[in-house]
């Protein structure tokens, strides 16, 4: 691997805005290409209209088809009502022993009378709370998911609230949520990439919880259901998360499987049937499992760059991630990263030590692989005036010659 120096020039990252601050190292990883090799490298042919896939632990993208085309989740909407209630629980202000009653509401539009996917919950019954989460996780019950909310936030669009809540401190940019059971809603939207995000913070934050979603079966009111997810049974080594349907939406799944250590995680979304959502995520797992390995790009306290700070006592502060940067990378091939730094800029002095001022994003050719924060190695503390007064005379400079070019340019 090898890098060449910082430059600037290229775009910076800020949410719906493009700016001229950026660094930028290239990273080659060169292995002689054999066709077996390129063969091996190729993704499967899948029909779903929007797929991802990821390596957890790199967040790493091996795949993805539309990845940021908004549709809606179906019963994928579960996986957050049960962030939710997770978070709920991990703070102290539920434990899975509390008891909620199921209102008549929940009984009609999510129980037996409505005719979709229930727990068979019994009205005006109290139930605990560890058997209302698998009667979402397991049975995908509508019913289960609508108590779970009502006894939480009192009702459902206020409980949709904190969903939206935990999807924006989670990074899901794309996503709305109106109820906590996905029924149809022409508001209520995600994305694969996502329900990715989702998949990876549950696996991630809550492991004990996440055991329940490889559970094969919860029987309720003296009824068995399966759990609805296939990959549990094609000996992929899967062991979660969710599927989801809906006329409007297709069929949707959420899974993820380890294998030798490596843990994937896919998202189909918009499948034709249950059966091409099904293929579809394991012609993407096996795939990945066979064609992908880790590469270690930066140590753990490894200085990856540079960014510009103004008025501070020295130009830039240096950065580095918050652990190992990992990217993964087919087995064989050639391939070639490229790795920006981006950030809003020049960042105002004081820095403190720790504190996320940019990000690396990494490129596989045209399609980004890995985003990852990255902190001040240092601190750098307030320059002197002269130093912040020349800086400002340069930043308006800068700022001049941009304001004249976007003139001469419109």
């Amino acid at each position: 691997m090898s890098t060449t120096g910082a430059t600037s020039g290229s775009p910076a990252f800020r949410p719906g805005v493009l700016r001229a601050y950026a660094l930028t190292l290239l990273a080659l990883l060169m292995v002689p290409l054999s066709s077996a090799a390129l063969a091996q490298s190729q993704p499967p042919a899948i029909s779903a209209p929007q797929a991802i896939l990821i390596d957890y632990e790199s967040g790493s993208v091996l795949f993805e088809r539309a990845a940021d085309t908004p549709s809606p989740p179906a019963s994928l909407a579960k996986l957050m009502t049960m962030a939710v209630v997770f978070r709920e629980i991990a703070d102290g202000r539920l434990t899975p022993d509390t008891e909620f009653t199921v209102s008549e509401y929940a009984w009609r539009r999510g129980g037996a009378p409505a005719g979709g996917s229930t727990m068979f919950a019994a009205l005006n019954s109290s139930i605990k709370v560890s058997d209302l989460m698998r009667g979402v996780i397991i049975q995908s019950g509508n019913d289960a998911a609508i108590v779970l909310a009502e006894g939480i936030a009192g009702n459902e669009l206020a409980f949709s609230t904190k969903m939206n809540e935990e999807a924006k401190r989670i990074g899901m940019t794309n996503s709305l949520f109106v109820n906590s059971n996905g029924l149809p809603s022409p508001e209520q939207n995600t994305t694969a990439r996502d329900m990715s995000k989702l998949a990876a913070h549950i696996i991630r934050t809550y492991p004990d919880f996440y055991s329940i979603y490889g559970e094969t079966s919860f029987t309720w009111n003296k009824i068995r259901q399966n759990n609805r997810n296939p990959l549990l049974g094609m000996s992929l080594g899967a062991d979660g998360l969710k599927t989801g349907y809906l006329k409007e939406a297709g069929y949707n799944l959420v899974g993820s499987a380890v294998q030798n250590g490596q843990r994937l995680i896919v998202v189909i979304m918009g499948a034709n049937s249950a059966k091409d959502r099904a293929e579809d995520a394991r012609k993407l797992l096996e795939w990945g499992f066979r064609s992908f390995e880790s590469r270690l790009l930066f140590e753990s306290g490894q200085i990856v760059g540079e960014a510009t700070l103004y008025g501070g006592a020295r130009g830039g502060a240096p950065l580095t991630g918050t652990g190992p940067i990992r990217v993964v990378v087919p087995r064989s091939g050639d391939e070639r990263l490229t790795a920006r730094i981006r950030f809003e800029g020049p960042i105002a002095a004081p820095v403190e030590e720790g504190a996320q001022i940019a990000r690396l994003d990494v490129y596989r050719g045209d399609q980004l692989a890995l985003q990852v924060p990255l902190v001040a190695a240092e601190a750098v503390e307030r320059g002197p005036l002269w130093r912040r007064a020349m800086d400002g005379a340069y930043e308006l400079m800068v700022n001049l010659f941009r304001q004249g070019y976007a003139k001469l340019t419109s």
